[in-house]
């Protein structure tokens, strides 16, 4: 019984994407209006890829993870999963949402990160709760194992719902500015954290954020939206430098590069897309 996580999954450059957005337009109805979210928006995400995208807050990249969750229907374009259409959630898709609140209040952290296993099938019980340990372990929670989410902080409910979506062991993970409600330290440890575990044990992440800087030590590539309705902007390589520290001329360099791009003919103020 093999509950070991899986080895790195670097991302050459000519790695064949796991991930496939065409042209993919979303709109959503309101009371008064049908909103357009994302016009005609396209990337890849490879193997192993920290994806990260990066945009003012109603540029629609949220709204663009659900649908890559199966959770919206494309209005146009079309989502891939290694080759296959996207037509509804799936346990190859697991999310981890900014709410602190995604844990069951009744179970165990051990219990919390069995319990979707258990549910769909993936495992029986015993495996399940050998392989949340595991994750729960690599998760620097191994002595809250039989805590209840009421006694967590909200970095350590967080780190539940990360390792509860490993466990699964999905094709891709997908991250909606799950650290936003942190505050500043805690947000950088988690940052930390997570290039930690990727470095471990190897996943492929899709991730949405607001901020310039989390993009950029987050991300190995980031796709910056344009203000609603979102279009793609550019698509930037941020592999190159240690995303560990701040403050480098690579760094700076990259940052001005996204600002520039966002505001140069805006007048939203920095608060928007900030730089913590």
């Amino acid at each position: 019984m093999d509950t070991s996580p899986q080895p790195p999954a670097k991302a050459p450059q000519n790695a064949t994407a796991l991930l496939n957005v065409r042209d993919v337009t979303l709109r959503y109805k309101t009371p008064e209006q049908i909103v357009t979210a994302t016009w005609r928006v396209s990337f890849d995400v490879r193997e192993g890829d920290r994806f990260v995208l990066l945009g003012p807050s109603g540029c629609g990249k949220s709204t663009l993870l659900k649908a890559v969750g199966g959770f919206i229907e494309p209005a146009e374009g079309k989502i891939m999963l290694r080759g296959q259409p996207v037509l509804r959630p799936g346990p190859d898709r697991m999310m981890v949402f900014q709410e602190f609140d995604q844990l069951l209040p009744w179970k165990t952290v051990l219990a919390n990160v069995a319990f979707p296993l258990i549910a769909a099938g993936r495992a029986k019980r015993a495996e399940a709760y050998e392989r949340a340990r595991v994750y729960v372990e690599k998760v620097g929670l191994a002595r809250a194992t039989d805590a209840y989410p009421h006694t967590l902080s909200g970095g350590m409910k967080q780190r539940v719902a990360i390792a509860r979506a490993m466990a699964m062991k999905p094709d891709i993970l997908l991250m909606d500015e799950p650290y936003a409600a942190l505050d500043a330290l805690t947000r950088r440890r988690m940052q930390e954290e997570l290039l930690g575990l990727w470095d471990d044990i190897g996943f492929t992440t899709l991730f949405v954020t607001h901020s310039i800087e989390e993009a950029i030590i987050v991300g190995s590539r980031i796709l910056v939206l344009s203000p609603h309705p979102g279009q793609v902007m550019a698509e930037l390589d941020a592999s190159t430098f240690d995303h560990r520290h701040l403050g480098g001329a690579d760094f700076q360099s990259l940052h001005r590069r996204i600002h520039t791009m966002l505001f140069a003919d805006s007048a939203v103020a920095d608060a928007e897309v900030t730089h913590e």
